[in-house]
């Protein structure tokens, strides 16, 4: 694992996590390829079940079952390293003009919001996918149990809470220490320039 710099907006920060974030980091990027690969692979059966219909009278059976079902926990799978990377969006028409230190306290207390969020839509998620688990209930067409896809978004929301509270003690520590970021120009120790 390496340090990832950040592309650089103009509030954003050249970001450099300790153990803890790099391995988050890494973690949420692995999460958000094989939400990716997942997405590659749900456009790729539902153009051979298209043109299949269209042209040779063949359609993927269930192919609108495991879209939704698979589309609903790839997507939970980029929360976590969209926010580790400053990628959430952000409206920063009243913030444009305040001093980093100051952006940085708003993103920590963001950062916490995302982090509670994340924690309450992994624990309604799971007890969701208990209910419907404890129901029997399995697609129309296909006969999949619906809980295993609503299961499978938890380890995304959870990841997405990891990442809120770490990034709220990281920009809680930006704002505290002062500092300000290196450009990223500027080759950090370590670094070739």
């Amino acid at each position: 694992m390496h340090d990832e710099p950040l592309q650089p907006t103009p509030f954003a920060i050249h970001d450099r996590f300790g153990p803890v974030g790099r391995l988050l980091l890494y973690l949420s990027r692995m999460m958000a390829v094989i939400g990716g690969l997942i997405f590659v692979g749900l456009v790729a059966m539902s153009i051979v079940s298209i043109v299949g219909r269209k042209l040779f009278g063949f359609v993927v059976p269930g192919d609108v079952e495991v879209l939704q079902m698979c589309a609903a926990f790839a997507s939970s799978s980029f929360f976590a390293y969209c926010h580790l990377v400053h990628g959430d969006v952000k409206v920063d028409f009243f913030t444009h003009n305040m001093r980093k230190t100051r952006v940085f306290a708003l993103d920590s207390v963001g950062s916490v919001l995302i982090g509670l969020f994340g924690i309450l839509i992994a624990w309604r998620t799971g007890v969701g996918a208990l209910s419907v688990r404890e129901a029997g209930e399995t697609s129309a067409i296909l006969g999949w149990p619906v809980w295993i896809a609503q299961a499978l978004m938890v380890p995304g929301f959870l990841l997405m809470a990891a990442a809120g509270f770490y990034m709220a003690m990281h920009m809680f520590q930006m704002a505290t220490e002062s500092r300000t970021p290196p450009s990223p120009a500027t080759p950090l120790p370590g670094e070739k320039g």
